[in-house]
């Protein structure tokens, strides 16, 4: 038997993206009641929310609209994400789920982090992140930060 591979040390568990019923209802409890932030909106299909100005710790995402979720998927955990400490950790992960056979969904590129998903045995999505600097996540013309979803290759990633 052949040595477990380790993580790097500095790996964080990141935010949780949750699929909720209702927006404004999940909103009211998460900002009204726990307290956390509103950072980003999305018209009615989805809210960020952090703590401390960071752009988030949770995202709920209403189930049944357009919000990239397919049609069927049920309320509670979207996925969680690990959080890489440097890009160059990023890709030595992947690199080692490529090289094992993983199968990667998407490779999205979110403004604030680079964002690579994939599901592990029983299908729970996961999605291996690294942030970018504050000073260079996107904003709006109000100075409002502005996520973005663009998709990427993955060789892209990995040939860096």
């Amino acid at each position: 038997m052949t040595a477990p591979v380790k993580i790097d040390p500095r790996v964080r568990i990141g935010h949780v993206h949750l699929r909720v019923s209702d927006l404004e209802t999940a909103m009211d409890f998460y900002c009204d009641v726990l307290g956390l932030e509103l950072t980003q909106r999305v018209g009615d299909q989805a809210a960020f929310l952090a703590v401390a100005g960071y752009h988030h710790h949770i995202a709920l995402h209403s189930v049944g609209r357009e919000t990239g979720f397919p049609q069927g998927w049920c309320m509670g955990k979207g996925h969680f994400s690990l959080l890489f400490p440097s890009r160059t950790a990023l890709i030595e992960a992947v690199r080692r789920l490529v090289a094992a056979g993983v199968r990667v969904d998407a490779c999205v590129d979110h403004g604030v982090c680079e964002s690579v998903y994939i599901r592990d045995p029983d299908g729970n999505h996961i999605e291996l992140c690294r942030d970018r600097t504050r000073d260079s996540w996107p904003l709006d013309e109000q100075g409002v930060l502005a996520m973005t979803h663009e998709s990427f290759e993955l060789d892209e990633l990995l040939e860096t």
